[in-house]
């Protein structure tokens, strides 16, 4: 995707203090980038499972070879191993949807088959089923971020959202300046309805959780000073809401620091709730020093908002669903951000349920206002999607019609064969 202005930000030296003025203009100026909407990117995780053995974690001596495995069998995306074991595949920035979907699952086919010659297979399902939350990956910072969430009283959740989750990412470009806050606004809006829809992770730990998304549980209960959407960009309301990179700047300020670098590749946790903004101000100090924009560029890594600005707009509340259902969602997703009259259409058909973040992760499609805002999204979609997605588009809004998500067909399948069979067929698909 588009990158943040690298020049404007590369006339600061990496080394030097920051102080909380210069943080937090960092911040803004990394948030967004003036671009034309179009070029989309995608990135995928599935859950890492030995064909032989599914109910076992995959141990880090047959994970960490893997991106190296897949170096043939992967022509376009890279390949990166999360703290679990889950395999992500990133995609470049492709010029639309069509193109950005087709590439991408032609890297998840070619992985698939080069996995398998190993013995291994990906699940794709929003939280993993039957297996308990360990982390395998042995990364400096998933260890301090797993010390970090356990001394602030966040472990349980901490530990399914890093080994056990699993998501579809949108990537989508910023736009040009004029639309930010309408834009930035419009993806928050749209975030339940579409979360529940791709809703794909209704067991976790081998037992049903009573919730559509697991994954989305999850991320809930981490800290939303982190984790938890950004303040309205909403235009008509004047300070920091209406301007999307100043909301971002003001979040990464209030966001507690979650590791800080001693030396190379060394990190230690932050024990305790400390603000970027404070460790900035030097009202407190970490690692007995101030903070540098290498830091900045470091904390704004460990914040995972919903909808989180890189330079262009990530779209992390998604789960990730089998093939035959996340390129529609994706597909879904990107036409009501990016054509301009289906996005008209969908701010009507979304607003009603646009803060219903809870209801859409526990409910799903159950809850009736997400269902008729869902309903119309996707009727909206399939009437503007490129032809090329239009058929898988048309068959997610079957689905969606009959009230069910990704997630309800997967709860049916384990209700009569079981988590651990389950995960195996998954595995095997």
């Amino acid at each position: 995707m588009a990158v943040v202005n690298v020049s404007k930000l590369d006339d600061v030296d990496l080394a030097e203090p920051l102080t909380l003025d210069a943080a937090h203009a960092r911040a803004g100026l990394a948030a967004l980038a003036d671009s034309t909407i179009g070029a989309v990117g995608l990135e995928v995780e599935a859950h890492l499972v030995c064909l032989n053995s599914p109910a076992d974690r995959v141990g880090w001596q047959r994970v960490a070879p893997i991106p190296w495995l897949l170096r043939h069998a992967v022509t376009r995306c890279s390949v990166t191993m999360e703290p679990g074991g889950q395999v992500e595949l990133s995609g470049p920035p492709e010029p639309g949807i069509v193109t950005a979907a087709a590439r991408l699952r032609h890297d998840w086919v070619g992985a698939r088959l080069a996995l398998a010659e190993h013995g291994l297979g990906v699940a794709f399902a929003g939280a993993d089923p039957l297996r308990q939350s360990r982390r395998v990956n042995p990364r400096p910072r998933y260890r301090a971020m797993e010390q970090h969430f356990a001394a602030t009283g966040k472990a349980y959740a901490g530990a399914v959202m890093m080994n056990s989750t699993a998501a579809l990412q949108v990537n989508l470009q910023a736009g040009p300046r004029r639309g930010w806050a309408d834009r930035v606004a419009m993806a928050h809006r749209l975030g339940p309805t579409l979360l529940a829809i791709s809703a794909c992770s209704p067991w976790l730990h081998g037992l049903p959780t009573g919730w559509k998304s697991a994954r989305q549980q999850a991320w809930a209960k981490l800290d939303a000073r982190a984790c938890g959407p950004l303040p309205a960009a909403d235009p008509a309301k004047s300070g920091e809401s209406a301007d999307p990179t100043a909301a971002w700047a003001g979040f990464a300020m209030r966001a507690p620091v979650v590791l800080v670098s001693t030396g190379e590749d060394r990190v230690e946790p932050v024990r305790r709730f400390v603000s970027f903004g404070q460790w900035a101000s030097g009202s407190v100090r970490l690692g007995d020093r101030l903070p540098t924009a290498a830091d900045l560029d470091t904390h704004l890594t460990t914040l995972f908002p919903p909808v989180r600005l890189r330079g262009y707009l990530e779209l992390r509340y998604l789960d990730v669903s089998p093939p035959r259902w996340w390129p529609a969602v994706a597909a879904v997703a990107s036409t009501l951000l990016d054509d301009q009259v289906a996005a008209d259409l969908a701010a009507e058909a979304a607003e009603p349920a646009g803060l219903l973040w809870t209801e859409a992760a526990r409910d799903g499609l159950g809850h009736r206002v997400l269902a008729r805002s869902a309903r119309s999204c996707l009727a909206i979609a399939a009437g503007r999607v490129h032809a090329a997605l239009r058929p898988a588009v048309e068959d997610l809004a079957e689905l969606v019609e009959s009230g069910r998500c990704p997630g309800d067909l997967l709860a049916d399948r384990i209700g009569r064969i079981g988590p651990h069979d389950a995960l195996k067929e998954l595995a095997h698909a």
